[in-house]
């Protein structure tokens, strides 16, 4: 998997554990994005399951960094309903929740902050609202958030068809 991380200037990244209902929301979109939608060949979607934290460290080390890295993930967000699609500014992430990586649960803020501060690399955060996360293992979207797959498969092809336009302008 390093070589291609290392070979592609847009990578997207589906976060999440499917065996806890919602919170499979970003590998589902991985999925929807791979069997419906024709990818461009400087895009490399990658189901990160609960190890993005792994894969951004190897992307801080290396010397060959992406232009553009997008993060799919599911969160609980005051104001939001169950389903709704929303960018998260990376500044804007609480800082002091750093274990795992789940917006609900927030932890490579640092390396993702990093990324963006210290490198090129144009750095995005786009999650769903959460209907509910199991305590329990219980897989299967909620319907608000499955509903939701297709649009954020749709945003994200608007995010990497402009970022294809101007890599072709440049």
């Amino acid at each position: 998997m390093l070589e291609p991380i290392h070979s592609k200037s847009c990578l997207v990244f589906g976060c999440g554990n499917p065996l806890f209902g919602d919170d499979g929301f970003g590998p589902m979109v991985i999925e929807h994005l791979e069997a419906h939608h024709r990818l461009p060949d400087h895009v490399l979607c990658a189901d990160a399951g609960t190890c993005i934290r792994d894969t951004l460290f190897d992307i801080l080390l290396s010397e060959t960094k992406p232009r553009q890295i997008i993060i799919i993930d599911a969160a609980e967000h005051d104001g939001k309903l169950p389903g709704d699609i929303f960018e998260i500014d990376v500044d804007s992430i609480d800082s002091k929740k750093t274990s795992d990586f789940s917006l609900h649960q927030f932890p490579t803020t640092n390396m993702l902050k990093e990324l963006k501060e210290l490198t090129n690399v144009d750095v995005r955060v786009l999650v769903v609202q959460i209907a509910h996360i199991p305590e329990e293992i219980n897989p299967g979207l909620s319907g608000p958030v499955l509903a939701a797959v297709p649009e954020m498969c749709h945003r994200l092809m608007g995010i990497i068809n402009c970022e294809l336009y101007m890599k072709e302008t440049i």
